[in-house]
């Protein structure tokens, strides 16, 4: 075993060989750290830690101490049935009518009718064809004057060569499909036998952006009303840039941005300076400047359980009693989700829950454990950002919300490698917004679209995003 590099050892060594020990103990004190750091992140998975789930391999094991469900994959006994209902007969393009003409046992001749024939419908896709119309525009020469004058074209007729449905079309195939714009320029010309090159899928999508961005800033401008709002964030690209796109869920809309940094100046620009509700996200900092906070307890969970995974026995205690806690609060959330308590049981379970995590927390901050003051410091003082949804009803205790709807901002992201311009951003924002919206107040986007641009050529405001009532 080496000796101790002691203060007395270093003195007795020359002026020379002091420099180069403590320069040397210096480096290794560094690499120790950075060794901890790497091996902490080797630990971390989505179950401890922010990784979204698809960083993980495929194959990878179950974590340690997962039972393995015993149900077989599919529908479970007793499930609600699904089933493609018929289409009434009178709504059919053909019917026909099949009879059998003979016996299948003996050969004899059937005749007659069946009241109640077994009845089976194929559902098909006509051959698709553009519909062109052209408008001849008439140059007259007056008389009198001699001036030429060419007819206008009629209200609501672009000068463009995209109709609205086409234009519609083409926005969501790039906004809510994921398709590139060359990818969306080859579905036109070989399914639509509509002529087109990416250039032009470019023009139609800045078309889009322009037919919906006034109801997408009346939507932005509606956040600050709202009483809860879940936010979250996710890094992008624009252009050669670093920019981020946040997202803001309210209960019946939700609004998207892209921000060319993560910092706090881009929550009020999104909620606006007079948001007075409470906003659900994570712990990051840029969120606490909004007086009222709901900490996610989903990532909570996850951090806890990054103490059970690590190799420190105390921190593992203490992960196992947070997470032991943390499993209550989520039971009873549940119990009151689905009414078999009521607010005033829940406030009082939750209450005991409180008490144990802060306890722990205490336990924690005096630990003199490093793996734990920071983080048991951090959520004890700031305690009340906890429990806020035991205080106010309509807030939960999980930002569930924007992480789902940021989820399809995230695959698009990963499969577009973020936007080339300005104006690309603004189609992204405003698209994923559009479609959003339209998921929760169950309106059909292509439906929407087709009108939002049938206002816009015709010189009217896009109908509106907020909820009806």
């Amino acid at each position: 075993m080496a000796p101790d590099v002691t203060e007395e050892l270093i003195a007795r060594q020359p002026p020379e060989a002091q420099a180069i020990i403590r320069l040397l103990l210096a480096k290794i004190a560094e690499l120790s750290t950075r060794v901890a750091e790497l091996e902490a992140r080797l630990g971390q998975t989505p179950q401890n830690s922010s990784l979204p789930p698809s960083t993980q391999h495929p194959h990878a094991r179950p974590p340690a101490g997962k039972r393995k469900s015993k149900k077989k994959r599919g529908g479970q006994p007793g499930h609600a049935k699904h089933e493609r209902p018929l289409v009434p007969t009178n709504e059919c393009d053909q019917v026909e009518s099949l009879r059998p003409t003979e016996c299948r046992r003996c050969g004899e001749r059937l005749r007659g009718n069946d009241p109640g024939p077994l009845r089976h419908q194929v559902w098909e896709l006509p051959p698709i064809q553009p519909r062109i119309t052209e408008y001849q525009r008439h140059r007259l020469v007056c008389r009198s004057c001699g001036v030429t004058t060419c007819a206008e074209l009629p209200a609501g007729v672009t000068a463009s060569q995209a109709g609205p449905r086409l234009v519609a079309l083409v926005a969501l195939l790039l906004g809510c499909f994921r398709q590139s714009k060359r990818r969306t320029s080859l579905f036109l010309e070989q399914i639509l036998g509509q002529p087109c090159s990416p250039g032009w899928v470019v023009k139609l999508q800045n078309q889009a952006t322009a037919a919906v961005r006034p109801a997408y800033d009346e939507l932005v401008a509606a956040l600050a009303k709202e009483p809860v709002v879940g936010m979250d964030e996710t890094p992008t690209k624009e252009a050669h840039g670093k920019a981020w796109l946040w997202t803001a869920v309210a209960e019946r809309f939700t609004a998207f941005a892209v921000r060319p940094s993560r910092e706090g100046t881009a929550v009020p620009a999104l909620v606006g300076k007079s948001f007075a509700g409470v906003v659900t996200c994570d712990r990051a900092k840029m969120y606490w400047q909004v007086p009222r906070l709901q900490w996610c307890w989903a990532h909570l969970k996850r951090d806890f359980q990054a103490l059970i995974d690590g190799g420190d026995g105390q921190a593992k205690r203490l992960g196992y009693d947070l997470r032991r806690q943390t499993r209550q609060l989520f039971e009873h959330w549940a119990n009151y989700r689905d009414g078999t308590i009521r607010w005033a049981a829940l406030v009082r379970r939750m209450a005991s829950v409180r008490r144990a995590v802060e306890r722990f927390l205490l336990r924690g901050i005096h630990s003199g454990n490093r793996a734990l003051v920071g983080m048991c410091r951090e959520l004890y003082e700031h305690r009340t950002w906890l429990w806020t949804f035991t205080r106010q009803p309509g807030v939960e205790p999980t930002n569930n919300a924007s992480e789902r709807a940021l989820r399809h901002a995230v695959i698009w992201r990963k499969l577009s490698f973020g936007t080339q311009s300005a104006a690309g951003s603004r189609f992204v924002e405003t698209m994923l917004t559009v479609v959003e919206t339209c998921r929760q107040q169950r309106r059909n986007v292509f439906a929407y679209l087709t009108d939002a641009l049938d206002a816009h050529f015709a010189g009217r405001t896009a109908p509106s995003l907020l909820p009806r009532v």
